[in-house]
């Protein structure tokens, strides 16, 4: 139990900032007479005299009264309201749902020293670096586009990484439009939109992924919009990325597109020859596996435009070196990737279909649960598994493996793809059972 002196100084003070937020006759109704009785971690604990009461304070007030908690900075940052006699405003309540919302998560490895900037990508790094070390301050917000696989996410993991490097203190939310967009409706579905609210508006920085997605979507526009404004108001930092800028994405309210362009507009372009090689290099020598140059000019060819795609024909390579226990050369490379694309008799079968139901036999899952939203443990790696061996295998774009895994979104395959090469390298049982399904896939 909180000392009382200190539980009525902070409340004195909450008060006091809550007048000048909330109506006079709601304050003098509803707000004064609470009570504080406790601090349960950085939670203020308020009594309020009846059921009643405490609805209209959750219903009409709460957003207000956090945001009087929050201003004080006194070391609690949230609420919880008690009733005397009451089952649903009682001291045993359950964890608080505002810690249902998830933030997604931040890639440690993409960082600004780890990212190759060429011609096409210099002003967007250089934008991106400057907020990072001015969240706030310079370009805000920061809307970064450009087609899939270029390095937007890149970008905006490295402004996370080096923000909670050198500003610790600051609080900085990573997610996708996606993930906002299932975690609003789930906020009106469990009539918990207060805690939605504070969520996503108690940051220093926020920054969504893929922002596109909220064309056609009005009531999530409405509340997206409400949210840049009370974030803006205050000079926090927000960034955000799509495949297109402002004015090419359909049905975009007006109002959210004018807010959009107010800030920094970076487009990020396909990597030049030699950006490419570069990115390749740097790629090699992150996994401590030397590559010449003239094997790093072979994967830059025709590579096409996505930067994945590039670093999925070095894994390739490094996989078949790995394989068949020779070095890297240039015909195995040129062996490794006429493989891949089914010139070999054992691959010319190799479709999205059959990896998907390989996958499902060896781990016994039913198709339609490997791409439902089953989050059963053994279900999840399933089909992370098979999201990277989608992209190891055929070098598929990430949103095309997220359309066949159940229209998941592209920063959710790429967290997949990323964690089970990294497992495969630490854990020999999963290593194993990734060789194991592809080959059955290959028939050997």
């Amino acid at each position: 139990m909180a000392e009382s002196s200190q539980m009525q100084f902070i409340w004195k003070q909450v008060l006091a900032k809550a007048e000048t937020l909330i109506t006079p006759v709601s304050y003098r109704n509803f707000i004064k007479d609470l009570e504080p009785v406790d601090i349960v971690g950085r939670r203020l604990v308020l009594k309020a005299l009846t059921n009643m009461a405490a609805n209209v304070v959750m219903n009409k007030h709460a957003d207000k009264l956090r945001e009087a908690i929050v201003k004080c900075d006194l070391g609690v940052n949230d609420f919880r309201l008690v009733v005397d006699g009451s089952d649903v405003y009682t001291a045993d309540f359950e964890e608080d749902a505002a810690d249902t919302f998830q933030a997604a998560p931040i890639n440690k490895n993409f960082t600004f020293e780890s990212f190759v900037a060429g011609a096409g990508s210099k002003f967007v790094y250089a934008a991106a670096k400057s907020v990072a070390e001015n969240p706030g301050e310079t370009f805000n917000p920061l809307f970064i586009y450009g087609e899939s696989g270029l390095g937007k996410t890149h970008l905006m993991h490295a402004i996370a990484n080096y923000i909670s490097q050198h500003y610790p203190e600051k609080k900085v939310l990573y997610t996708t439009c996606e993930n906002f967009l299932n975690e609003f409706i789930d906020s009106l579905t469990q009539k918990n939109s207060a805690k939605f609210r504070f969520h996503y508006r108690n940051v220093d920085v926020l920054m969504i992924d893929d922002v596109q997605f909220l064309k056609n979507k009005t009531q999530v526009q409405e509340e997206f919009f409400h949210t840049f404004n009370e974030l803006s108001a205050q000079n926090k930092q927000i960034v955000l990325t799509s495949d297109r800028p402002p004015k090419e994405i359909a049905t975009l309210e007006e109002r959210l597109r004018t807010r959009f362009e107010g800030g920094m507009i970076a487009d990020i372009q396909p990597p030049d020859p030699e950006t490419k090689i570069a990115i390749l290099k740097r790629k090699a020598l992150d996994r401590k596996c030397p590559v010449s140059d003239d094997v790093l000019e072979f994967l830059a060819r025709d590579s096409g435009h996505d930067v994945r795609t590039l670093e999925g024909r070095l894994t390739k390579v490094i996989f078949a070196s790995k394989l068949h226990e020779e070095p890297i050369s240039l015909s195995l490379a040129k062996l490794a990737l006429s493989e891949s694309v089914n010139e070999s008799p054992e691959q010319e079968d190799v479709t999205p279909e059959k990896i998907v139901n390989t996958v499902c036999t060896y781990f016994k899952q039913k198709r339609e649960d490997l791409i439902g939203k089953g989050k059963k443990a053994d279900l999840v790696k399933a089909r992370q598994i098979c999201a990277y061996l989608l992209c190891e295998m055929l070098s598929l774009p990430l949103i095309s493996v997220g359309n066949i895994l159940g229209g998941r979104d592209h920063t959710t395959i790429m967290y997949a793809r990323d964690k089970m090469e990294k497992l495969a390298q630490l854990n020999d049982k999963v290593a194993k059972e990734i060789d194991d399904i592809k080959n059955i896939i290959l028939k050997k």
